[in-house]
């Protein structure tokens, strides 16, 4: 691959000498200017591997110029030669200090240039092997992340299917609230990550259910307060069945689940966790969940309304709920209509779905 060489020098003659001897050098093209005026016109896009620059020069001196030049970052690690007559020790470490990694002193010797140059290459190609190599090592790793990342999602959607096996309306709830907690979660504007992560971790808040008697998980009517015990454990269950992994979403599901259940008043269950001791994700499942039961029919209950529902979690901002996110909740209202709205629709599809496949047969 040919390595392109910047060369700049205000004097004609030196400049087409310098061209010259770089035409020498093994695979190297040299890309001659006479001004820093034309440098500096025609950056960033130039592309060049080498520099060699002549110290003194009108307007701009090798040193400021090469000090513009490296305010770019792809320039940052490009190595530099200033040429000069200049023999001070002052103005050679001004040249250092500025990243000189060589001086060629006027007259350039061919000789000398030749000998000098080609290790300034040879080093510049090694430093450019090493980057390509760098940027393989980046998309590979990336590669890899992306696939375990994959896999880890592939998980939290398993266990899903599972924790709503016994029970369809279980899963729908899972993911109505999945997409309740992403909402409260931007408005809240934690990144776009970690909204999607809470999302796709969510739908885990009940998968301690998964430990709770039939008897009792599957019961028609109201829990007796033994049973609303047993019922209780689904949130410590559920916090031991995810938490020893090493995934960070499993974590995160584990998070979750052993804290969707705690109140800010300190009321709740299964630590009596109270404030910012509760994890940020299980305050804001905590609402998802609790506006989801509240608006869905149960075995022992009605669906409130809409309206009925939403008073209730505003009135219980800083006893029942974190206020900053019921405030948060409130702001995604809109979306979160969206979302029972589609909700509703696909019910409604499905059901026709049915009906006709009944009829069918």
């Amino acid at each position: 691959m040919t390595m392109k060489i910047l060369v700049v020098d205000d004097n004609n003659t030196n400049l087409k000498l310098l061209t010259k001897l770089v035409a020498r050098l093994k695979n190297c093209e040299a890309l001659p200017f006479s001004s820093p005026d034309q440098v500096l016109a025609a950056l960033p896009d130039l592309d060049f591997d080498v520099a060699i620059i002549d110290y003194q020069m009108p307007v701009y001196n090798g040193v400021e110029l090469y000090t513009e030049i490296v305010r770019f970052e792809r320039y940052a690690a490009v190595p530099v030669v200033f040429v000069t007559a200049d023999k001070d020790m002052t103005t050679r470490m001004a040249a250092l200090n500025a990243g000189a990694i060589d001086f060629l002193t006027k007259p350039v010797n061919p000789v000398e240039f030749m000998a000098r140059m080609q290790n300034i290459v040879s080093l510049a190609e090694a430093r450019r092997q090493l980057a390509e190599r760098a940027e393989w090592l980046r998309r590979e790793v990336d590669k890899a992340v992306k696939e375990l990342r994959e896999r880890e999602e592939e998980i939290i959607h398993r266990l899903t299917l599972a924790a709503g096996y016994k029970d369809p309306d279980t899963a729908r709830h899972t993911m109505r609230v999945a997409l309740y907690s992403e909402a409260i979660a931007k408005q809240l504007g934690l990144s776009d990550d970690r909204c999607h992560d809470i999302r796709l971790a969510a739908p885990m808040h009940d998968i301690g259910k998964v430990g709770i008697p039939d008897t009792v998980l599957l019961k028609q009517g109201k829990l007796t307060e033994s049973e609303f015990r047993q019922m209780q454990r689904h949130a410590q269950i559920g916090s031991d069945i995810l938490a020893k992994s090493h995934s960070s979403l499993l974590q995160l599901a584990a998070e979750i689940a052993g804290s969707h259940h705690e109140r800010w008043d300190g009321q709740g269950y299964p630590n009596r966790l109270a404030g910012e001791d509760i994890p940020l994700s299980g305050r804001i499942v905590c609402i998802a969940d609790n506006f989801d039961a509240l608006t869905t029919e149960r075995p022992y209950k009605p669906a409130w309304s809409y309206e009925q529902t939403v008073a209730h979690i505003l009135d219980r901002a800083g006893t029942q709920f974190d206020p900053v996110c019921v405030a948060a909740f409130k702001r995604a209202l809109p979306r979160i209509q969206e979302i029972m709205e589609m909700d509703r629709q696909q019910r409604a599809q499905e059901l026709a779905e049915e009906m006709a496949a009944n009829s069918a047969a």
